[in-house]
């Protein structure tokens, strides 16, 4: 038996930006309840990137760096006949923008050397112009699910 679906619960957007978007991903990077934290490391990002990308704002780009990154389609496994499939299925709306975050998050934090907010700014910008970690992960996550495009007719 199912269990009871997650309630959704509202976040308030950010208090610079007032964006939902912005809000969900300063608490994507924020650890250990530390927002403030969060907030400054996106915040000093962002003044990154309005220097660095003269011809677009932060928000622009942060915007396109999502949009770039959220992916189409992912693999999951699924069990039939006692063999494991990865069948390929269409990603929903929250998920793809969950997982965008996160791939951007990710690939922010493998480098090494800087200041987050540095890493952050540089990803961000890279996303932006579909090229950088997250991205590549994005088209990975394509080619298997593109690669097991013979076991589509599994997803239910």
């Amino acid at each position: 038996m199912r269990r009871k679906r997650a309630v959704k619960r509202i976040i308030s957007p950010d208090p610079k930006y007032d964006n939902n978007l912005v809000a969900k991903f300063i608490n994507h990077i924020m650890k250990d309840g530390k927002k403030s934290t969060a907030q400054k490391v996106l915040y000093t990002a962002f003044d990154i990137i309005e220097k660095q990308v003269k011809e677009k704002e932060a928000l622009e780009v942060f915007d396109l760096a999502i949009k770039n990154t959220s992916p189409v389609v992912e693999v999951k496994s699924k069990r039939i006949g006692g063999a494991h499939y990865q069948v390929p299925r269409e990603v929903r709306g929250e998920r793809k923008v969950a997982l965008a975050m996160r791939w951007i998050i990710e690939a922010a934090k493998k480098k090494k050397g800087k200041p987050m907010s540095q890493k952050l700014a540089e990803e961000l910008i890279n996303a932006s112009k579909n090229e950088g970690e997250a991205v590549k992960k994005r088209q990975d996550v394509h080619r298997i699910a593109d690669a097991n495009k013979a076991f589509a007719h599994f997803a239910r």
